[in-house]
């Protein structure tokens, strides 16, 4: 049994132990997980902006591609649209893991 003197020793080091497991089982994988979070975000965030432009560049060539007539400016809208539906499409199916 411990002696009434050593018990705010053993206290402190309770403590001082405590604190360093927080540090080395908490914020230490935060850390890393926050790099890679934020690498992950940086990179979706480009490849959105990628596919935004693609899709607008495709717009603006079909636009150009057709006559001038409203129709041809809903039919450029339309196939713009079905194409960046399907690229979606493609993506989300390549996406999914087979659980076989």
């Amino acid at each position: 049994m411990s002696n009434t003197q050593e018990i705010p020793q053993i206290a402190t080091e309770l403590v001082e132990m405590t604190r360093e497991y927080l540090i080395q089982e908490t914020l230490e994988p935060a850390k890393r997980l926050g790099k890679h979070a934020g690498m992950g975000i940086g990179g979706a965030l480009t490849m959105s902006i990628g596919a935004i432009c693609l899709a607008w560049g495709l717009y603006y060539g079909l636009v150009l591609l057709f006559p001038e007539n409203a129709w041809y400016v809903v039919l450029s809208r339309f196939l713009t649209a079905l194409v960046a539906a399907g690229a979606a499409a493609t993506i989300g199916w390549r996406m999914q893991v087979d659980d076989q």
